[in-house]
């Protein structure tokens, strides 16, 4: 199961609830895409196509049914990492089904024409090897990393549940009956368990789509019937509504062979509408208050919206999150936590803890939080956050800041892309397959960086970082706060 660990009020919280959805098969573990922006802008996508010295190699096709197909050949670790995304994600789950999507990842697991329950993961683990899914805004995975002599039986086994999932009411019962479990213990009974990741979209966003409890109604998960699973099946996990990416260890024209074997015979069919998610301009900020009533202390969360993306605006985005979080030198840091003391860590970002920046296509915000001491009134901290915002709004950034977090996010890049478990490349990898129809966009990165100056910094945030373009969660604690620990005895 992924886990994201954050700092929350002296003491460090499992947000469970966000491991729950980004890792549900097995025990699989991977640190979650880091937020790195951008991509340029929306290119054809070409065959074997590949940037003059690549960072990836990326050799890209498709199967006459829809089925985009990524190859990213690395024989430096012998093992190969198999993704099959779905373009499907809670944003666009049925309104009177909430925590649809992720309860179907969950039925996924269950079985296939030939291999029965649990077989799959026997077929995996027994080899050496591990897998998972994951469910987020845009697109639901599942994924693998196998020895490379494996590769071949892996394909077979993800083209037969993409085309033959075998489901029965005592499988669907079992497994609402874990995720509903699942929204009860890292939600419902968990402290902070809904902070800032399910809370705050709910209250930013104003279209359903983007606004609703995507981890799942109770009642709406019990009411999930095996029809409906095979009308969601029919309408969304069809290969033309599909990636499949295959990094490692692998030969090129072998590999896509076997592709065409085990995919090419799944029939083309139709993807059900996708409804409209655009967000209506804010023109004025929203303050929500909700008791949290396991929480010890209070916690306080902002967030804005996020450019559209591919834009230079986006691009700039990411830089000021880096600017204001990405750091011990980042601004929020070195204000709210080294100068005023208010907590012991400001956590966040853009699409925080489900991916970052390039695994979601819609509208998303840029939230940042922290928990707090009750004796400190949220609207002071916000005075201070304000001190922040203001100061990039006013001011350009100097050079040698914004070549320092260009350093950074490169770093980062090379880091995700180079990962021996290759998942994050995986993720960008297919995100800009699904999103922009071109996946070697993940060379073209950090061109998308270097057009950032300080000029474009501050003009994006006159206009994005604007007080009327904001949301403030405040988050008030039911539970009773611990007692202050004796001076000079650590907390």
């Amino acid at each position: 199961m992924r886990k994201s660990l954050f700092r929350l009020g002296g003491r460090a919280v499992l947000l469970a609830s966000v491991a729950a959805l980004a890792g549900c098969a097995s025990s699989a573990t991977n640190t979650a895409t880091a937020a790195l922006p951008g991509t340029a802008a929306p290119a054809a996508a070409t065959a074997g196509t590949t940037a003059s010295k690549p960072l990836v190699d990326v050799v890209y096709r498709k199967l006459e049914n829809g089925l985009k197909v990524v190859l990213a050949p690395d024989p430096s670790v012998p093992s190969t990492t198999i993704g099959v995304y779905y373009g499907v994600g809670w944003r666009v789950e049925p309104k009177d089904r909430t925590g649809y999507a992720h309860l179907f990842e969950h039925l996924m697991f269950q079985g296939s024409a030939n291999l029965g329950k649990g077989e799959f993961l026997k077929l995996i683990e027994g080899n050496g090897g591990v897998l998972n899914g994951s469910t987020r805004w845009d697109y639901t995975n599942y994924y693998e990393v196998v020895p490379s002599h494996l590769t071949e039986t892996v394909l077979w086994a993800e083209a037969d549940r993409m085309k033959s999932l075998a489901l029965t009411p005592e499988m669907l019962k079992n497994q609402q009956d874990v995720v509903i479990n699942e929204v009860k213990v890292n939600v419902l009974n968990q402290p902070y368990g809904g902070f800032m990741w399910l809370d705050m979209p709910q209250a930013a966003f104003s279209n359903w789509y983007n606004a609703h409890n995507f981890y799942g109604d109770l009642d709406h998960l019990k009411a999930a019937t095996l029809e409906e699973a095979e009308t969601f099946r029919q309408q969304y996990y069809a290969p033309g509504n599909a990636v499949l990416v295959v990094a490692g260890d692998i030969d090129v024209e072998k590999t896509w062979a076997w592709v065409q074997k085990y995919f090419g015979d799944i029939k083309a069919r139709p993807t059900g509408q996708m409804p409209d998610i655009s967000e209506p301009e804010q023109t004025a900020e929203k303050v929500v208050r909700r008791t949290d009533p396991l929480a010890p202390r209070p916690g306080l969360a902002f967030a804005y919206k996020v450019p559209p993306r591919g834009t230079p605006e986006w691009y700039a985005f990411g830089m000021i999150e880096s600017l204001l979080q990405g750091g011990d030198d980042a601004r929020l840091t070195q204000k709210l936590v080294r100068e005023k003391g208010y907590t012991d860590g400001v956590m966040g970002g853009i699409n925080p803890f489900l991916g970052g920046m390039f695994t979601y296509n819609g509208p998303m915000l840029m939230t940042f939080g922290l928990v707090h001491d009750a004796s400190i009134a949220p609207e002071t901290i916000m005075q201070d956050v304000d001190a922040v915002i203001n100061q990039l709004r006013e001011q350009p950034v100097p050079q040698s800041e914004l070549d320092r977090i260009r350093t950074r996010l490169r770093s980062g890049l090379y880091d995700m892309v180079g990962s021996s478990t290759r998942f994050s490349l995986m993720d960008l990898l297919a995100s800009f397959a699904l999103f922009e129809d071109d996946p070697a966009q993940v060379n073209r990165i950090e061109q998308g960086f270097a057009a950032v100056t300080p000029e474009l910094i501050q003009e994006t945030a006159r206009k994005y970082l604007a007080p009327e373009r904001r949301t403030v969660l405040i988050l008030e604690p039911g539970a009773a706060a611990p007692a202050a620990a004796p001076k000079g005895e650590a907390q």
